[in-house]
């Protein structure tokens, strides 16, 4: 995996945090959770697996 390509999957959780107008709504409500909390949640999941595939790839090189 390229270096800008590890950067890139690095940026993706700070960009798409970054703007909260796109995630500040109530609608669609998850399991009883507004947008705004499950969107965020999300995040925290995708970012961990995120970390992993990265960390895992730059331990092989």
């Amino acid at each position: 995996m390229q270096k800008a390509f590890i950067a890139f999957l690095l940026a993706l959780p700070y960009v798409f945090l970054c703007f909260p107008q796109m995630y500040n709504r109530a609608t669609p409500v998850l399991l009883g959770f507004p947008f705004f909390y499950w969107y965020q949640l999300g995040w925290v999941i995708l970012t961990s697996s995120l970390l992993w595939v990265v960390y895992l790839q730059l331990r092989t090189e």
